[in-house]
């Protein structure tokens, strides 16, 4: 006696849908992705020392670096009592060319004297933040991690 197969009914034929080849191509974008991200140095990366909330009774052994930073994204310093100078006007340069250089002189002279270099940053209320990062950035750069916030601002 012959076995009769029972058909299928194309009813029950459901079609399937094989995502294997899907997952794959997710994976490949995934590992593409991480692989190609840079990794944007945060600011807590940055070795400051910033001041505590009393202040020292101590003095400064050497006479700050003052820089200050303007709400057009000017940056203007002064140190050792010479007159407050100009010295990044454009505020897109996030290098600070000009700025850097004289940081480092002023470390140089700092440790030539065995004392530590102490920046004072005085910021307007409305520069950008962004500004204040790239001068922060420009002083880890060059090694200087004593720094302070001030809201003084001496009129010589």
């Amino acid at each position: 006696m012959a076995r009769h197969k029972k058909m299928q009914s194309p009813d029950e034929d459901e079609p399937g849908l094989d995502i294997s080849s899907l997952i794959d191509v997710c994976f490949l974008l995934l590992i593409y992705f991480i692989v190609t991200t840079t990794i944007v140095k945060k600011e807590q990366d940055l070795d400051m020392a910033l001041p505590s909330v009393a202040p020292s009774e101590t003095p400064p052994e050497i006479s700050p670096f003052f820089i200050k930073l303007e709400e057009n994204g000017y940056i203007s310093i002064r140190s050792d009592g010479t007159p407050e100078q100009l010295v990044e006007s454009d505020p897109d340069s996030r290098a600070l060319p000009t700025l850097q250089p004289l940081l480092e002189t002023y470390r140089d002279a700092a440790m030539a004297s065995s004392q530590e270099p102490l920046v004072q940053i005085y910021v307007e209320a409305e520069a950008r933040q962004q500004r204040v990062i790239d001068v922060l950035n420009s002083l880890a750069a060059t090694g200087i991690s004593k720094v302070t916030f001030t809201d003084l601002l001496d009129e010589e």
